[in-house]
């Protein structure tokens, strides 16, 4: 088995745990979580923490640290969530949240709009500042790189939408 999967998944309190053939429902005090799971894997539910462990000799080590991973990803966004901070960097670049959407300016002809998914709340705390918030990383992760692609950070001169944490080294342009 591998070193992820012998690590137990703590449960903090308020997060239950529910396992059955191929799929293990994460409740917590933010969300429901259903994931689907290899069959070579099962969880052993105790209080207090999970334990993921092969059902078969001839399983996976990678089925069971992949499947440990993704329930303790859940585990997490259940019960504290996740978030992504965006910035706009360009004149004129602007989001503003409205209801299920997100209208973007970023230097086009037109405004583009985009539809959030469910189970992904988009904030704008301010016009050039775009905050994504939910239980489920990957979705939130998802949502995020959508709205960077529609304008991603161009070396020159910085512009563009770009993750809160990134660093974008500036190329030196053209020299006379």
């Amino acid at each position: 088995m591998s070193r992820v999967a012998k690590m137990p998944i703590p449960l903090p309190a308020g997060v239950q745990i529910e396992a059955t053939d191929g799929e293990v429902t994460v409740k917590g005090a933010k969300a429901t979580l259903t994931v689907r799971i290899p069959p070579a894997v099962t969880f052993d539910v105790a209080p207090g923490e999970a334990k993921v462990s092969e059902a078969s000799i001839k399983a996976n080590a990678m089925a069971a640290g992949t499947a440990r991973a993704v329930v303790n990803n859940a585990v997490v966004g259940v019960s504290t969530g996740y978030e992504i901070k965006l910035n706009l960097v360009g004149v004129g670049y602007r989001a503003a949240a409205q209801g299920n959407k997100v209208n973007l300016s970023l230097g086009f002809s037109h405004p583009i709009e985009y539809p959030v998914p469910a189970g992904v709340t988009v904030e704008t705390p301010n016009q050039t500042e775009v905050v994504v918030k939910g239980a489920d990383k990957k979705m939130v992760g998802q949502v995020a790189s959508d709205i960077r692609r529609f304008r991603p950070p161009e070396p020159y001169k910085g512009k563009g939408v770009r993750y809160a944490t990134e660093r974008v080294v500036l190329k030196e342009g053209k020299k006379k």
